[in-house]
Parts: structure tokens; sequence; C-alpha cells
């Protein structure tokens, strides 16, 4: 049996993969490390609980607190630490960018210690797109290119990134590295835009559409990057970034759209707001290194985006007891009257 420590595994992308990976992989053990932060939420994993009691551990503690994590190496002794922790989201970042720092790069770097102290087979670090910075038309970006993040989030991402490689590089630490586009699917916190917009939706509430919205992105399913993640642990080369997206991008109010009509709620709801400083126009992966591993995307959008509609609809449990203290607080100091 195979230890996997999977940090951040009680968050969106990490509990999706903490699910997928127990079901496709029989002899692992995975062990989550997570700090429960607003975001960060044990019923993500309630299902995983019951299902892999025996192999599936839970451990709470904070990335960048190196004794926790050098105790729950000691006593896990995983064989791989698939790092998911992160503070992820660009609006937050542009209100308090020291915590970014303190967990994407700080943090980073104590698991990345904590790799090179007890010699583990692999260390996989969980990256986005945005650390390219937006890009013009027709061109996309390559794992080659340089970094050219635009946020406090994005920056604090690519110094985690650029950390992973210099201890590769420098201390013989294998490590991969993956770069995301937009993740939607279940589990996904209503402070993100396409959880938001369809909570919203469903209560009649306005859809705050930043700008002309007509800024691009690559809404990917969680699971078709799961797929990603798990072929690059298997196949991987270390010291080597593998990007991982669908490859075809959809405009921010075409996807506001997409979740009005499935809804069959009124495109009316869309109400423009100011834009976010510094807000990237474009984002577009090359993900031909990762199909030359045998990877492809199972889902369109349409497909990626009607799963995501009908789990909210179906998991209202789930997010509405989250849309309320902090996360009102948020929401009312980023968007004012006009997310109301």
């Amino acid at each position: 049996m195979k230890t996997v420590l999977i940090t951040g595994g009680a968050g969106f992308i990490g509990s999706n993969y903490v699910r997928y990976a127990l079901e496709k992989h029989s002899d692992w053990r995975v062990v989550v490390f997570d700090k429960l932060t607003y975001a960060g939420n044990l019923d993500n994993l309630k299902d995983v609980a019951e299902k892999f009691e025996g192999r599936y551990a839970f451990v709470r503690g904070d990335i960048a607190d190196r004794e926790a994590v050098f105790q729950a190496m000691r006593e896990h002794a995983p064989a791989l630490i698939v790092n998911f922790a992160a503070d992820t989201h660009v609006d937050r970042s542009l209100m308090e960018p020291g915590t970014f720092i303190m967990t994407d790069v700080y943090g980073t770097y104590v698991l990345l210690e904590a790799a090179r102290e007890f010699g583990v087979e692999r260390y996989h670090q969980i990256s986005t797109d945005e650390v390219y910075g937006d890009i013009a038309e027709p061109l996309r970006s390559t794992e080659d290119d340089r970094l050219h993040p635009s946020s406090p989030y994005s920056s604090s991402k690519a110094g985690g990134d650029l950390m992973c490689l210099a201890y590769g590089r420098s201390f013989g630490v294998p490590v991969t590295i993956t770069r995301g586009s937009n993740n939607i699917g279940p589990y996904q916190y209503p402070e993100k835009v396409v959880p938001l917009f369809i909570t919203n939706a469903i209560d009649d509430l306005p859809l705050p559409l930043y700008g002309d919205g007509l800024q691009m992105r690559d809404y990917q399913h969680v699971l078709d990057h799961c797929d990603g993640i798990d072929l690059v642990l298997e196949k991987g080369q270390p010291g080597e970034c593998y990007n991982v997206g669908s490859g075809v991008e959809t405009r921010n109010i075409d996807m506001a759209h997409a979740i009005l009509d499935l809804l069959d709620k009124p495109r009316a709801l869309i109400r423009p707001v100011k834009d976010r400083p510094g807000h990237d126009r474009r984002y577009a992966l090359d993900v031909s290194k990762l199909r030359a591993l045998g990877w492809s995307s199972r889902h369109t959008f349409a497909q990626a985006i009607e799963d995501t509609v009908r789990w909210y609809v179906n998991n209202q449990w789930w997010w509405r007891k989250l849309k309320s203290g902090e996360y009102l607080e948020y929401y009312k100091r980023q968007y004012g009257s006009a997310g109301r």
C-alpha cells in the first residue's frame, strides 16, 4: 500500500482528486492535510470518509507550519506529496496579498523541505494558467513561456512554481508541475464565478459580471484536470511542467448565458460591475505536451457546465449554509449594491 499526502485535499480540486485517486488506485492510502480555511470543507470529503475507511485519513494543519508538516511526514511516511493547498481567489488576493505569499510561496517551500528531508518519490505542485498572464489571440501559452503574472495570487503561484523547479535542480527533489485552466464542477466554493453565478441565478439574484464580459477563459471539468494530474504523476518527467486545459476558450458572458439558459432564468439577471484591477483578458493553453503522454479532455464546455449546474441544483444542502457570515461580508465588500 502506497501512502500519498494530499495537501489542500478538503478544497475544491483537492477533494475531487482525493475521491478520484482512491477510486482509481486500490493500492493507495490517502492522507489529507488541510488547514480548513473558509474554502476548506470536510463536507467535501464526507462520502470519502465513509466509503474508504482504512484507506483515508485526515490531518488538520497548515502547510506553512513546518513542525506540523514534518510531524505528518514522520507519522504517515508518504511516498508522494501532491500539493493542492493554496489561497486561490484573485479578488481576495487584491484585498489581502500577504496571506497568499505565506501559503503559496512559503508553504510550498516548507513542503519542498519536507520532500527533500524524507526523500519522497515525487513532489507534485498544482499550479495555474494565470502564471503566464494574458495572451493575445491566436497565441497559446506553452510550458516554456516566461511567467508574467498580473495579480498577487498568480504571482504567489509563480513564485511557488519557481521554488519547485529550483529544488529539483539544486537538491534533486523529483518535482513535477501541472498548470490548469479554470476548473468547474462539484464542491467549488461559491465565491468563484461559475458557482457564484449558478447559486445566484437559482435564487433570482444578480450575476455580477466584470466589465464587458468578453474575457476569454478555458473552463474545464475538474475531473479532466484530475485525469491530467494523475497521468503526470505516472508518466511525467521530473523537473517538467505540463499544461492542463480543454483547449477551448469561452467568453465570460457566454458562460453566464449558458448558466441562465440551463436554469431557464432571464438574461436580465446579468449585472455589469466595474472591472477588477489588472484583469487578464485572455488565457489560452497549449496542451500538446500533456496530450503526448496520452491525455485528452473527456468533457466539452457544454457538458461540463451542464454537469456543474445540475450538481448545484441537486446539492443545495452543501452550498446554502456557505453563503452566510464571512461569505456575505466578502460579497458585500466586493460587489456592494451591484451584487444585490
